[in-house]
């Protein structure tokens, strides 16, 4: 059996039994127990009463984040002409067309997020087995194909977080780091909330918010009361 570090063993113990806290009692006991070497990220985990396999119970979309995610988000932007230029004047990491579909099919993805303007989606469409199972294919339903590259950009950059529901149903993302402070935190976690209960499909049935939890990295993690997580801070 593996042993366990003292730092692990002592996460674990201040987690013991305590379940369905309130947002703000969550938030302290992942931040004083993230006690890793490097800042962690507090992640979210939404368990949701839908099948995303039918198309009608499929949970998707966007939120900014009110105090960021913490994180340098790399973006790609497919654009010619004088939209590439918007883009790289809006702070895109990598602009291309024809050479940036090229570096992608060599297996060379050196970006988190991904942008098109709609005259390049022939061209972007032809990666989706690569950037679909990596969640980085660009849609319109969450902004990422515009011809407002500009903003689009600025949005990725700033604290923006896609959300998509895995086929368990369950919804998945970082909201801020431990280094946050709390009440910050606390923001994020509402906002993402809130985003993923207005994004509620018609075809779910029963009770669409089964489960909230919140994690750091490395440590291990909490419920949250529902109720507190949907309430207006």
């Amino acid at each position: 059996m593996a042993k366990i570090s003292k730092k692990k063993a002592a996460a674990r113990a201040a987690f013991e039994g305590k379940s369905n806290l309130s947002v703000e009692d969550a938030v302290k006991l992942v931040k004083e127990n993230a006690a890793a070497k490097f800042d962690e990220t507090v992640e979210i985990a939404m368990n949701l009463g839908v099948n995303p396999r039918h198309a009608d119970q499929m949970v998707r979309g966007v939120v900014t984040l009110p105090a960021g995610t913490g994180k340098d988000v790399r973006v790609a932007v497919f654009a010619r002409g004088p939209k590439a230029d918007e883009a790289k004047e809006a702070g895109a990491d990598i602009v291309g067309a024809e050479d940036l579909m090229e570096t992608v099919q060599s297996g060379k993805i050196e970006f988190d997020r991904c942008i098109a303007t709609p005259d390049m989606m022939p061209l972007v469409g032809r990666l989706g087995k690569i950037l679909g199972p990596r969640n980085l294919m660009p849609n319109p339903k969450v902004g990422t194909v515009t011809m407002d590259v500009a903003d689009a950009v600025k949005a990725a950059k700033g604290g923006e977080v896609q959300f998509k529901a895995e086929k368990a149903g369950v919804v998945h993302a970082g909201i801020g780091k431990a280094s946050f402070d709390a009440d910050k935190l606390a923001q994020n976690l509402r906002a993402f909330v809130d985003a993923v209960n207005k994004a509620k499909p018609t075809g779910a049935k029963g009770t669409y918010m089964k489960k909230v939890s919140i994690s750091s990295t490395m440590g291990p993690g909490v419920s949250v009361d529902i109720a507190s997580a949907t309430a207006e801070a």
